[in-house]
């Protein structure tokens, strides 16, 4: 590639790669973040619940928050080691709406760890007089109760703590009566006063919180080990949801730059169903999107930052200078467009295809040519096909665990683009492998919520022109039972081993 560094010319054969698919081990992610709309709501404080499917940049976004740490930014990453799962299914407080059973346990977490971060991290305290007293309060309750400022926090709700509150706190023992010796009670016991004990606690943890100082606390990893089928999992985001909501408000009405941010997959958020969630989506969640029709953060401005920090090269098109787009692909594609065809519109995927195309262009060793060219493109397809799937799988598996057996009728049916009554005849033509009464749409419609197929939609009637819909792009999008073609996402082409032509034609 014919890019200069230090007088020498730069040849693409000698990199490694352009950064990892997996945001926690990727060296690139710090010099090359992409600024996402996302983010920056985040980090301004506007909204605090961070959506976007696997791989859409969550985890770089929550890295970057918690990576913010300074005199005057104060963030604490929770991942998923650090979620006391277990002792927390303890906590569940009875005799209220099943969505807030898990409210206030979450809200006793979030107050220890904001207790915490002022304890060790806050080296304003005590900023005002006010401040003192609750500081002082706050240490007691944390150092009698756990043992130190800097308790373990996957062990908040262990068996062996015992609640410790002065008398100050205010709290009414006798309601606990004979498992109370002294001003302590076993931890098992704390819903019956955790209320009390959160009242407490967040009105000195917001009187002592510098409002000239941000604060963020963060939740990354929620989906790891989940199952939505599980009706608890989901009681459990929910309460951690409706707790975030409480705590932000309370911290914004008291003129506090503090955020308890949630970030979540958006098919997990998707099946979640609670009261008020239509007010919370529309005045606290930021979806991750790239590329998308409305303007905003773009893939080829991401993959240039990382052009730019790996071959030293002006990062204002960076992408032209990697790739030859003198040249088209098939349909008078550009190389740009029929890569990001073929993805989610995600980072994950287009660092993986990119890493994919320079190890095509390093085994086909064209010297003449030191830009990325059609074949390495084409070469590169095979191996980013099959990656594609095994993300598919990490998705999708828990909540269609029989979603091979789709994959193999759509092989059966071979073509990209099909009808339905191709799929029919293919189910018919396989039925013994299919579940007892799936039908073809059944089906269907479980690959269209997973984008593995979209449908196509007839022009007029206020859609605008006809085109195929695809839940990666268009996430309010439904599946249309009445819809009667389909098409095979590209990026599964190579893996199905599906032909580019219409099946009935």
């Amino acid at each position: 590639m014919h890019a200069v560094r230090g007088g020498e010319m730069l040849d693409l054969k000698a990199v490694k790669n352009f950064g990892a698919v997996d945001a926690d081990v990727d060296p690139l992610l710090d010099q090359a973040f992409e600024t996402h709309a996302a983010y920056i709501s985040a980090k301004d404080h506007e909204r605090y619940v961070i959506i976007g499917r696997k791989g859409s940049g969550k985890t770089a976004i929550y890295r970057q928050i918690v990576g913010l740490l300074s005199h005057d930014v104060l963030p604490h990453g929770h991942g998923f080691a650090e979620y006391p799962w277990h002792h927390h299914a303890k906590q569940i407080e009875a005799g209220v709406p099943k969505e807030q059973c898990y409210l206030h346990s979450w809200e006793y977490l979030i107050n220890i760890t904001l207790s915490k971060i002022l304890l060790t991290k806050d080296q304003s305290q005590p900023w005002s007089d006010i401040a003192v007293e609750s500081m002082a309060r706050l240490e007691s309750f944390v150092c009698d109760t756990y043992g130190s400022v800097n308790p373990d926090l996957s062990r908040v709700f262990s068996p062996a703590t015992r609640i410790k509150m002065r008398g100050e706190f205010g709290i009414d023992w006798k309601v606990v009566k004979a498992s109370v010796s002294g001003e302590e009670m076993p931890i098992e016991h704390l819903p019956i006063v955790i209320q009390d004990v959160n009242r407490v606690l967040s009105e000195a943890t917001i009187s002592c919180l510098n409002p000239e100082l941000d604060y963020y606390i963060c939740f990354d990893e929620l989906d790891l080990g989940m199952s939505l089928e599980a009706e608890d999992y989901r009681l459990r985001l929910i309460g951690l949801l409706l707790a975030a909501r409480k705590i932000n408000n309370k911290s914004r009405e008291c003129g506090r730059r503090l955020s308890v941010i949630i970030f979540l997959r958006d098919d997990v958020y998707r099946d979640l169903h609670f009261e008020d969630k239509n007010k919370l989506t529309e005045t606290a969640v930021s979806y991750i999107e790239w590329d998308n029709e409305k303007g905003g953060p773009s893939l080829k401005a991401l993959m240039e930052k990382r052009f730019h920090s790996v071959l030293n090269i002006p990062e204002a098109g960076a992408w032209a200078t990697v790739f030859d787009e003198t040249q088209q692909m098939t349909s008078r594609q550009s190389k740009y467009d029929h890569i990001v065809d073929r993805t989610f519109l995600r980072p994950r995927d287009i660092i993986k295809f990119s890493n994919e195309i320079l190890q095509a262009h390093k085994v086909n060793g064209s010297s003449d040519n030191h830009k990325f060219i059609n074949k390495d493109i084409i070469d590169a397809r095979q191996k980013y096909s099959e990656y594609l799937l095994d993300e598919l799988d990490d998705e999708i598996k828990k909540k269609y665990p029989d979603y091979k057996l789709y994959l193999e009728i759509l092989k059966t049916i071979g073509s990209l683009q099909f009808e339905l009554r191709d799929a029919e005849s293919a189910c018919e033509a396989r039925r013994e492998m299919l579940p007892p009464g799936m039908t073809a749409t059944e089906m269907l419609s479980h690959l269209f919520e997973y984008s593995v197929v979209g449908y196509y939609r007839p022009g007029g009637g206020g859609f605008g022109g006809a085109e195929y819909v695809w839940k990666y792009k268009e996430r309010r999008s439904l599946f249309n039972e009445n819809a009667t073609s389909y098409r095979v996402h590209p990026g599964f082409m190579e893996v199905l081993g599906v032909k580019k032509f219409s099946r009935s034609s």
